[in-house]
């Protein structure tokens, strides 16, 4: 149990993400208010569940696991009933929890909520300060304002308090994670004997009755699935570029109105020392403040080439001290206005005097200034021939697309019509199956989208185009059948031989099956251990020595009566039987991974009581799921 765990830790949190609460940061979060939808799925708390609600959950859950999955995701795993319904139940369970939240007046504090967003390192710059502007551009991608993520935020950082409280109430036993602990690390000293399919493979005598048997009974087996041999044409990214051209007037004319996009701002770095001063300070202590960046000052003026080592030891800023007082490239609008006016008013290596803002009396020195530059037309025109090209080709494919979709319709007796008007070229593929073929996932006639209109009945049976289909963003494909090959049983003369290899191993395992119970049925009669192999010891948490299935026997085996003997099919290898000598504890347990383990077990109790605590609450706020999991429309990337 413990190894699985540990090396399914991936797909555990994955599970408990989808069970119990959802991330936060940017991965979406859904509008917990409900919408104006009259269709619902469920209700909680007297408040609908549409369809809409449930659509933008899966959509989330997909973009989760699809992130955490990497190349082993599979949208498929969606699409099944159990899965729309878990995704119904987490939204429920979500409704649920905010009706308690909202009816217990939970939240959390500005300063929680401030240092939460504070540390979240997308928004920090190289030098460890909070980035606005990268802020509210990913904000801004998200469709949501500060004071939305704002809201949002705190609301799951209220839930994950709720949640914590609730699981830091669980706890096991140490009895029972102890015990636990013993199963796993119980070592079981056994010995092998191995009937292998070799031995009795001379014995093995195959008829011609026993191939046609065989034949008769495993018919699908031999079935070759229905062909067609199809002509297709593509319209792509491609077939449209070879028909789009920029000229270097439209390139000249294009960079004339867009000299911005080609001039880089003046750039400032700059450093300074601050002294701070409370906004409601008395004035006795503003004219300590005044005093002592007054002495700052003159040292400054006296030695300023060491700028940066009096900022390390005068400046207050604790975010730029360190640094030598470095505020790095100097951003519009990044600091108060009477520090930018004074960055912008000096020159390069010059400091200023005494610049007072909220913060206290701020020491500036402009650290380099690189003056605003252009780029040539030259050393742009690449760039610009690209994006130019790329907007004709945008508005040349919808052309060209809505020309390919009529025509493939219209004149759906050939395809030739639809390749001249565009001048596409008319491909062809055989032996293509209902089944997308995965080592050509790929070409786009291996879509499964495709594959259903060249099987239909009108490509078939009519002998007409498909439709115009979008395989992937930009690519449309319509086909013909040129050839149709029903499903057929492949000849018995044609796989007699495979026939006879696979019975005559069939016919070796029985005997090997037979000649193994026998020993089996003879040792547990006997006790001894005659014709077994040396010892070895067999334990849940090492690479085993012996077969796999048979070091899973082993360790399912009844030990409450020794020896004790158990035999197992070696699927590819024989017959396996056992003998379990002795069962014995490690002299020494890794009391390290018993720690891991109990930690384990109690996080496993503790998702177990926030379960129990969040169908509490369903039942309170009345939760109804108003439909079967039948009734949930999948939605899919496409769409």
């Amino acid at each position: 149990m413990f190894e699985f765990i540990r090396n399914h830790k991936r797909w555990m949190y994955g599970i408990l993400l989808l069970l119990v609460i959802p991330s936060f940061v940017l991965l979406g979060v859904e509008g917990y208010q409900g919408n104006d939808a009259t269709s619902s799925v469920a209700t909680v708390a007297g408040q609908k569940v549409t369809q809409q609600d449930w659509e933008e959950a899966q959509r989330r859950q997909i973009d989760q696991a699809r992130q955490m999955m990497g190349p082993q995701f599979d949208q498929k795993m969606f699409e099944t009933p159990e899965a729309k319904q878990a995704i119904l139940n987490n939204l429920v369970a979500e409704r649920a929890i905010d009706a308690e939240v909202a009816r217990s007046n939970m939240t959390v504090g500005d300063a929680t909520l401030a240092r939460t967003i504070n540390d979240i390192q997308q928004f920090r710059k190289p030098d460890g300060s909070f980035d606005m502007e990268q802020y509210k551009a990913a904000l801004a991608a998200q469709g949501m304002t500060p004071a939305m993520f704002d809201q949002r935020l705190r609301r799951d950082l209220t839930v994950q308090q709720l949640s914590g409280s609730i699981q830091a109430t669980a706890f096991a036993p140490r009895s029972v994670s102890a015990r636990l602990s013993d199963i796993n690390d119980q070592e079981r000293e056994v010995q092998e004997l191995v009937f292998p399919l070799a031995q009795f493979l001379p014995q093995v005598k195959v008829t011609d009755a026993m191939v046609k048997a065989y034949y008769d009974k495993n018919g699908a087996l031999f079935t070759i699935p229905e062909q067609v041999k199809a002509e297709y044409v593509v319209l792509d990214a491609d077939a449209v570029a070879s028909q789009v051209q920029v000229t270097d007037a439209e390139i000249t004319d294009y960079y004339n109105k867009n000299l911005k996009s080609y001039t880089t701002p003046e750039q400032r770095t700059a450093s300074h020392i601050l002294i701070t001063l409370a906004r409601d300070a008395k004035p006795a202590e503003q004219a300590a403040a005044k005093a002592k960046a007054e002495a700052v000052l003159l040292d400054v003026r006296k030695n300023p080439a060491n700028f940066a080592e009096i900022a390390k030891t005068q400046s207050q800023d604790p975010g730029s001290a360190q640094a030598g007082g470095d505020l790095g490239v100097v951003e519009k609008g990044a600091f108060v206005k009477p520090v930018e006016d004074a960055i912008y008013a000096l020159k390069e290596g010059e400091t200023s005097g005494l610049v007072q803002s909220e913060f206290g009396y701020h020491i500036i020195k402009v650290t380099s200034v690189k003056p605003a530059a252009q780029q040539p037309l030259d050393a742009a025109k690449e760039d610009i021939a690209a994006d130019l090209k790329k907007q004709k080709m945008s508005k040349k494919y919808s052309e060209m697309a809505e020309i390919f979709s009529n025509m493939v319709y219209e004149q759906s007796e050939s395809l030739k019509p639809v390749a001249d008007k565009l001048g596409l070229k008319i491909e062809t593929v055989d032996a293509l199956t209902r089944k997308p073929n995965p080592q050509l996932a790929q070409a786009p006639f291996s879509n499964e989208k495709f594959l259903a209109a060249i099987f239909g009945v009108d490509a078939v049976k009519n002998k007409r185009n498909t439709e115009a289909i979008e395989v992937s963003p930009s690519v449309l494909i319509s086909g013909r059948v040129a050839e149709f090959r029903p499903a057929a049983k492949r000849p018995l003369a044609e796989v007699e031989a495979q026939i006879r290899q696979r019975v005559t191993l069939e016919e070796a395992a029985r005997l090997a099956r037979e000649a193994g119970e026998q020993k089996l049925a003879a040792a547990r009669a006997s006790g001894d251990a005659a014709g077994f192999g040396a010892p070895t010891v067999v334990s849940r948490t090492t690479e085993p020595s012996i077969a796999t299935p048979g070091a899973i026997a082993v360790l399912k085996a009844d030990v409450t009566k020794l020896p004790a003997y158990v035999g197992v099919e070696l699927p590819g290898q024989g017959y396996g039987v056992y003998r379990i000598g002795k069962v014995s504890q490690p002299a020494q347990p890794d009391a390290d991974r018993r720690k891991q383990e109990a930690q384990q077990i109690s996080s496993l109790v503790g998702q177990s009581e926030m379960y129990n605590y969040v169908e509490a609450l369903k039942a309170k706020a009345k939760a109804k799921i108003n439909v079967q999991p039948s009734q949930l429309g999948v939605r899919n990337d496409a769409e």
